[in-house]
């Protein structure tokens, strides 16, 4: 492989491993070096950003909170600020995420889970 074809490979893996995503209110970025950033949409500061180790941390963040949570809950996690409150609204808009936002003031996202209740019935027909 010729060194310009290599150093082609290697800027088309590097793009292919960092992605950004815009959602409402926020966005999420997937970096080189596998972290993960949360941030406001369209905030250029650091102080409207918060870094994950991972996509997986971010995961295991919200696997801890409870079924409804708030700002001081996501807070207890050592999240401080006006970050807090960006990462409820991510949760409510992020499709890896089953949680949408149940009240504005105060805001507070909540889990929706898909209990027996909640499940329709499809009925499978063979030929």
């Amino acid at each position: 492989m010729s060194r310009d074809a290599a150093a082609d490979l290697q800027e088309a893996i590097g793009s292919a491993l960092t992605e950004k995503r815009e959602f409402f209110r926020t966005a999420g970025e997937y970096r080189q070096d596998g972290s993960y950033v949360v941030s406001r949409r369209g905030a250029d500061s650091t102080g409207n950003a918060k870094v994950f180790a991972s996509f997986e941390e971010l995961q295991r963040l919200y696997k801890r909170l409870p079924e409804t949570f708030d700002a001081d809950d996501v807070g207890r996690t050592g999240i401080t600020g006006s970050r807090r409150h960006m990462i409820i609204r991510h949760l409510g808009e992020h499709p890896a995420f089953d949680c949408r936002i149940a009240s504005r003031n105060p805001l507070t996202g909540e889990k929706q889970s898909t209990t027996g209740d909640d499940r329709k019935e499809v009925e499978v027909l063979a030929d």
